[in-house]
């Protein structure tokens, strides 16, 4: 028979919730397996135990830093014998952590509550619950969705974003030019791609002055303002570095491959007084975390809760709708988390990419209504009639789906969408998919 330690097995009400974040795990095993006594290993081995009893490990050491495991639940529930034909049972399972183990750093947490055990065969992150204390420790974004609304003086709509196309090669010139047209035709953030930060041929500063010339004189002709995100990730000390020269050279927005950096050195970067301009989240890296169904991390976990808890004010988000496998409830979830409320943390605007066109903006608006960023590279750049009819044909598209109207039905009022439409298609859930507009 086991023994049970009460201090380890628990009721989530007897917690002190103000002590303890709360891991969710997905965790399979073989039949045999006791999950329980399974599940008290994982939080042992997370914190104060080892695979034997040494003599440090004191009750008072126990009560003060062990985890407790406050769930185990198993689907299918299987109560009173196991079917033959069960080769692995499924269980979901809930640890708590005394915070106070690892502060408030993410290294530390993230070592703590999927360290040791992301070797354990399939024990996946899916997510985490943060007291009131601990949420309080964070800065968060310090602009977010209302303070970029704010800054670019845009209310009632979605806002557009366009990343420069092709990735990498360009020159400090040509990155201008294409900036320039983007930000003409309408949008409203442009970004540097997430593989140039400060190459020999296009240097961080060089690349900044250029392109803010090039924003400013946009800005003049549609009477709008536009942000451009400047990548400044490199190693720790170097980006702080970067932030600053990028910020003195006249950067109006930074921008941050966070999954590859860190999200300490993230926070780093947000939290400086010094840097008072907006950051944005690119999510190259993440999917080495979350693709696997069985171990990592969830998509919504690192790609939503944790940057915007870093203080990241725009958070690329991969979609359904393109090149990269997403199921659409991932995606809809990792938006979701980056608008729900979340203690003092401000909502951090989803920018979902990786192959929007002109298309999809009905259904991301229906989705998501007007709290969304919609990324586009491709369908700018290569919009047949150039890059700033493809940036007008995207905000003639949210601009009469705003209204009210169907989508297909202003493709025939104009142009630029028209020809959007016509080359990439309208995408509908319901239709299972893009569906052209003679089909």
């Amino acid at each position: 028979m086991m023994f049970v330690d009460p201090i380890i097995v628990q009721f989530p009400e007897n917690l002190d919730r103000e002590r303890f974040i709360i891991a969710t795990y997905y965790c399979a095993a073989k039949p045999t397996t006791n999950m329980l006594k399974f599940a008290a290993a994982l939080a042992i081995e997370q914190t104060c135990g080892t695979w034997l009893k040494v003599p440090g490990e004191t009750p008072e050491v126990r009560e003060r830093a062990i985890g407790r495991v406050v769930g185990v639940y198993e689907a299918p529930s299987y109560q009173i014998g196991i079917p033959e034909y069960v080769t692995e049972r499924q269980f979901i399972i809930r640890i708590a952590y005394p915070w106070q183990n690892f502060g408030t750093q993410f290294s530390m947490m993230l070592s703590t509550v999927i360290g040791n055990i992301s070797s354990s065969g399939k024990v996946k992150l899916i997510d985490l619950e943060f007291p009131k204390s601990f949420l309080d420790q964070f800065q968060g974004p310090k602009f977010g969705v209302q303070g970029i609304r704010e800054l670019l003086g845009v209310y009632d709509r979605p806002l557009l974003n366009n990343m420069i196309k092709p990735c990498i090669g360009l020159t400090p010139e040509k990155t201008a030019e294409l900036a320039y047209e983007a930000a003409v035709g309408g949008v409203d953030i442009i970004k540097d791609d997430e593989l140039v930060c400060d190459p020999p041929f296009c240097r961080l500063e060089d690349r900044v002055k250029s392109v803010m010339e090039a924003i400013r004189k946009a800005d003049e002709e549609k009477g709008e303002r536009t942000l451009y995100a400047f990548n400044i990730t490199a190693p720790a000390m170097q980006m702080r570095e970067n932030a600053y020269r990028a910020i003195e050279a006249g950067a109006n927005a930074l921008m941050i491959n966070y999954a590859a950096c860190g999200l300490d050195t993230t926070r780093m970067i947000t939290e400086d007084p010094n840097i008072q301009v907006p950051v944005l989240a690119h999510s190259d890296y993440t999917g080495a975390q979350y693709e696997s169904e069985w171990s990592g991390v969830s998509a919504s976990l690192i790609g939503a809760k944790l940057p915007r808890l870093a203080g990241l004010d725009m958070i690329i988000s991969l979609s359904p709708y393109g090149k990269f496998p997403m199921l659409m409830d991932t995606f809809v979830n990792a938006g979701f988390q980056m608008l729900q409320p979340l203690g003092n943390i401000k909502p951090a605007f989803p920018m979902p990419g990786g192959g929007t066109t002109q298309g999809h903006i009905e259904d991301v608006i229906h989705k998501f209504g007007k709290d969304i960023m919609i990324a586009a590279g491709g369908a700018i750049h290569g919009h047949p009639m150039g890059p700033a009819a493809g940036a007008k044909a995207f905000r003639q598209g949210i601009d009469a789906v705003c209204r009210g109207e169907r989508l297909a039905d202003a493709g025939k009022e104009h142009e630029e969408l028209g020809k959007a439409l016509e080359l990439w298609g309208i995408y509908s859930e319901t239709q299972g998919g893009i569906f052209d507009l003679k089909g």
